[in-house]
Parts: structure tokens; C-alpha cells; sequence
């Protein structure tokens, strides 16, 4: 697997694209969802002024240190990402109606995607990045809406923005700026050269 060496490697995300993103790029990876409540982190960020990379940051490394705790000889892999447009912050939408909300206030506009990716070994955090994508997402119809999100289903609930640019949710956009692995929620180019400075991977 691409010269793999070193302690195991745990992903703590229940992610699916995370996990599949670390498989497309052939790791050998353990899959420990953190137990974190984000809600809390999320509002203590916004309490304290902080800025949504910062507050991204905070919410990976707890991820990170949640699992890191019970496997101190594992090299542990947390991420988040927070959209932002024209100021506020986004989470995932509890239903289809709040998709649907949701769509309707980003339609026409353009948004980050600040994603958070951190790393902790043994005592503590190791390494760190941020990737800040930016989508312009086009003034679709609300008929295109309505048929959009008929295909999705639940499928929508999954994502901080309520898409999948991998799927039906790329035709939302007239245009995606930055690395596509963190539109998806894992700066992988970042996190592999990481692994290979740590000699995890192969240089």
C-alpha cells in the first residue's frame, strides 16, 4: 500500500466520502468515528468571535483527540468543514425542508467550504491544515430545485451543503475553485504530504 510504515492510521469521521477518499488514494486506515458533541463546539466558537477556520480547527483536533485518547500508538486523522456565505455559518440540514431552505438562501451566491483537517500522535497534535474551497452556485429554478431534490432524497441531510458535487449536486454550481478532495471534506494533498514527511507513506 504505497509504502506504508509506522503506527496504524485511524480516520474519526463516520464520513463516507472522507473514508472513501483515503481508500481511492490507497491508505491502510481504520475507520473510529469521534464521539464530540459539534453543536456545543460550534456555539462556544461563535460565543468566543472566533473566525470559522479557527473554529474548523478546533472542531477537527477534538475529533482527532477524542479517539487519540484511547489509541495513543495510533496516528489519528480528524476533519471538519464549516460553509460560510456572506458571513454566516452553515451546518447540515436536519431534513429535506431544511435543505430545501438552505439551497434557496445559497442559490446565486458564492461560499467557502473552510475544511479542517488535523492530525494527533501519542500526547498530542502532530501536524494541521486548512483548505477554504470557494462555489459559485448558480440561480437555479425552484422547479430545478424541487426535481433535484426528489432525486436526492435523504441523500441531502448527509453534507454541510446539501450536496454532492461527486453527483446530481455538481449541476447546483457554475463554478468550483480549489482541491476537489476538500470540497468533499479531506485536503488529501495536503494530508499525503504530510504522511510522506512523517515517512507513513513512501516519499
Amino acid at each position: 500500500m504505497l509504502g506504508h510504515s509506522g503506527p496504524r492510521l485511524i480516520l474519526a469521521s463516520a464520513s463516507a466520502s472522507r473514508r472513501a477518499l483515503m481508500a481511492a488514494a490507497g491508505l491502510t486506515f481504520e475507520v473510529r468515528p469521534a464521539d464530540v458533541d459539534e453543536a456545543v463546539i460550534k456555539q462556544e466558537a461563535r460565543a468566543q468571535g472566533v473566525d470559522a477556520e479557527v473554529a474548523a480547527l478546533g472542531l477537527a483536533d477534538a475529533k482527532a483527540a477524542a479517539v487519540a485518547q484511547d489509541e495513543p500508538d495510533a496516528l489519528v486523522i480528524g476533519a471538519d468543514q464549516i460553509l460560510v456565505c456572506n458571513g454566516a455559518w452553515f451546518d447540515k440540514p436536519v431534513d429535506v425542508a431544511a435543505a430545501r431552505a438552505q439551497l434557496r438562501t445559497l442559490r446565486g451566491h458564492r461560499h467557502v467550504l473552510v475544511t479542517a483537517v488535523v492530525c494527533h500522535h501519542g500526547a498530542g497534535r502532530v501536524w494541521r491544515d486548512v483548505a477554504s474551497p470557494r462555489l459559485a452556485m448558480r440561480d437555479f429554478s425552484d422547479e430545478f430545485l424541487d426535481c433535484y431534490l426528489a432525486a436526492e432524497g435523504d441523500a441531502v441531510v448527509g453534507s454541510v451543503g446539501a450536496y454532492r458535487v461527486e453527483g446530481r449536486g455538481i449541476q447546483l454550481f457554475d463554478a468550483v475553485e480549489g482541491e476537489y478532495s476538500a470540497v468533499l471534506g479531506l485536503p488529501m494533498l495536503s494530508l499525503l504530504g504530510f504522511l510522506r514527511r512523517v515517512r507513513y507513506i513512501a516519499m
